[in-house]
């Protein structure tokens, strides 16, 4: 309970801290406010200039804080792509022609060589049907010798 206590108060000083820190910067910013109400014509146009040469001031920081972090933003990405790189990760590796040496096609010729001299019918069945075995065995000649 006291470590609570303690946790609190000291969350509660530096939310305190941070909101002064946070007006101490809006006040150096925009500065004190300019009297208005019992000032003339020039006083006000002076006044209005002075405002001016501020914002055009804060509006160049801004661009100039703007092209930094855009800078910083795209050297982090071509950080992460250079060490996505060495690691080998997201790498589409270029493709290369593959040549058939000469050996290769020679073998692929001789091949198709003795395909296209092959004789299929040598490989079919050589046993004659049985009718046609007993005709050679009735034949007068066969008988005689």
């Amino acid at each position: 309970n006291l470590l609570r206590k303690k946790a609190a108060e000291e969350l509660k000083k530096e939310q305190e801290r941070r909101a002064a820190e946070r007006r101490r910067i809006i006040s150096e910013r925009t500065g004190q406010p300019k009297p208005v109400d019992d000032a003339n014509e020039a006083r006000l146009q002076a006044i209005c200039k002075e405002y001016y040469d501020r914002l055009t001031k804060l509006h160049s920081a801004k661009y100039d804080l703007e092209y930094d972090v855009s800078v910083k933003d795209l050297e982090v990405r071509e950080l992460a792509q250079k060490v996505n790189d060495v690691k080998g990760r997201f790498i589409k590796p270029p493709l290369k022609k593959v040549s058939k040496t000469a050996n290769q096609m020679e073998k692929i010729r001789m091949f198709t060589a003795k395909v296209s001299q092959m004789d299929y019918r040598a490989g079919l069945k050589t046993d004659k049907p049985e009718w046609a075995a007993g005709m050679k065995e009735k034949t007068p000649g066969a008988e005689s010798q």
